[in-house]
């Protein structure tokens, strides 16, 4: 109820009347003094939209201006063409300069750690909690859908001493949530970093038409792992010929590892495939290789599993194929 109280203030410091958008959340106005009283995703989702169109700030008076209805729009679209997540977050935090200079979100990373940092230039009281937790929230949800993955927090530090609500933020942030800290930031793995976005033009139309719940809801699904599998079986394709030993090297278990792939909607036999299949055609098409050299550097154990393999791929024997790529 903390942030909705936030929003009423929002409210009174431009002399408007919250009533319609309380009404319309169903959260009753003799609850928002209540340190106590709670509201539900749903109701956060609908008085935030409410309150955003009214007020016509989609920073709901947390920054050091308003932001127009569609600025968050406008933000997610213009990191959408980006390479990878890395690069979208960092265009994201230098747009989003250029629309407020307070807070001030920055990425930086350190060695394996990733860091969404939020800096305020200005104390902005009772705002000060709704400010860094919507915008941490933001963030963190459109880098979630850019990738389609959830993206697992290591851990959050919050520049305020811990409200009597505390208990609340595990459901906010994964990891522990560290309070009085000298900024705003949430941490994870900086390997989601090089995952490629997976949106498109008409997806980001779709997802702004009711783009909320990014910051409400969490991504359930994780992509970090088929990656690490990925480059596990590219670089390492003779240490890694079965699901016991690939597990050792990514410090699971084989059960672990074939569940979380199960979760991922992929198979350890697909990824397989499909890591041996693009470095085995590279090596036929790019090198001239006896056949039983590339099966082995392709992470088969023999010649003769390779071509079966190759064949059930293209219908052809790796000498077959090559061959009518030269011609």
């Amino acid at each position: 109820m903390a942030f909705v109280r936030a929003m009423v203030q929002a409210y009174a410091a431009r002399s408007l009347d919250p009533t319609a958008a309380l009404e319309q959340a169903q959260i009753k106005t003799e609850d928002i003094d209540d340190p106590a009283a709670r509201i539900t995703a749903t109701q956060m989702e609908v008085i935030s939209g409410a309150a955003m169109r009214e007020l016509d700030d989609e920073a709901l008076g947390c920054f050091d201006r308003a932001l127009p209805w569609g600025s968050y729009g406008l933000l997610a679209r213009a990191s959408l063409s980006s390479p990878t997540l890395g690069v979208a977050l960092k265009r994201w935090c230098r747009h989003h300069g250029l629309l407020a200079t307070d807070p001030l979100p920055m990425l930086e990373i350190e060695g394996d750690v990733a860091r969404i940092a939020v800096r305020l230039q200005r104390d902005v009281g009772a705002m000060t909690e709704l400010c860094v937790v919507s915008l941490l929230r933001n963030i963190h949800g459109l880098a979630c859908w850019y990738v389609d993955s959830r993206i697992p927090l290591r851990g959050a530090q919050l520049p305020y001493p811990a409200p009597p609500h505390v208990d609340a933020y595990a459901l906010l942030f994964d990891g522990p949530s560290h309070f009085d800290a000298g900024h705003a930031a949430i941490q994870f793995d900086a390997r989601y970093l090089a995952l490629p976005l997976r949106r498109d033009e008409a997806a980001m139309t779709q997802l702004l038409q009711r783009a909320l719940p990014l910051t409400v809801r969490s991504f359930r699904r994780d992509r970090l792992l088929v990656q690490r599998v990925r480059q596990v079986l590219a670089t390492q394709p003779l240490d890694a010929h079965n699901a016991d030993d690939l597990a050792v090297l990514l410090n699971l278990s084989a059960r672990t590892l074939h569940r979380q792939l199960k979760e991922e909607g992929a198979s350890l036999q697909a990824l397989k495939d499909e890591v041996r299949r693009q470095r085995a055609t590279e090596l036929l098409l790019r090198t001239k290789r006896p056949i039983k050299q590339v099966a082995q550097a392709a992470g088969f154990q023999n010649e003769k599993s390779f071509i079966r393999a190759f064949k059930a791929w293209t219908g052809e024997s790796p000498g077959e194929w090559r061959g009518k790529q030269v011609l």
